[in-house]
């Protein structure tokens, strides 16, 4: 599927749209995996609001690097790294990572991770489990899963990790 988008840091002024988005793709893709009191609550949109204004504006998340991917005009995709936040050997984590689901295949999920992740740092994420479609994705950009699993309001998720892509090419 090929179709024009940008990529860009985020601002604070993406706020309302990259909360939409992170509901609706939490809504999208976590259906059967939370509950509808969760994904259902009107207060979720608020919540994600908060959250990414403090993400964009609080000065002890400087650290983190968020950015929007957007089609004509929309913002389809969100993604946000930082400093790792349970394994000192991995110096970074990929936070979180949604694209709509119109847009899965399109580069729009691999031009987010390349523009909030060091392709030279070791890398660490968390993601859903079951969730056959997100795992792939990681899987291809050469995330392993390294057998640490957590169990997160009654979402379990695998870890992955992915080391030096740099090193690999030399």
């Amino acid at each position: 599927m090929a179709i024009n988008f940008d990529v860009r840091p985020a601002e604070p002024k993406d706020v309302p749209r990259m909360a939409k988005v992170h509901v609706d793709t939490w809504r999208e893709t976590y259906r059967e995996l939370m509950t509808s009191a969760v994904l259902d609550d009107p207060a979720l949109l608020s919540w994600r609001e908060k959250f990414w204004t403090a993400a964009l504006t609080d000065p002890k998340y400087a650290q983190n690097t968020a950015a929007v991917a957007s089609h004509e005009g929309a913002v389809i995709g969100i993604a946000m790294s930082g400093p790792s936040l349970d394994d000192p050997d991995e110096p970074q984590q990929l936070y979180l990572l949604y694209v709509y689901a119109a847009f899965h295949g399109s580069g729009v999920g691999a031009a987010l991770l390349d523009a909030v992740i060091d392709r030279t740092a070791p890398v660490a994420l968390w993601v859903a489990d079951p969730n056959p479609r997100a795992q792939a994705f990681y899987r291809k950009h050469e995330f392993v899963t390294d057998g640490a699993v957590r169990l997160e309001d009654d979402v379990r998720s695998v870890r992955m990790t992915r080391h030096d892509l740099a090193a690999k090419t030399h």
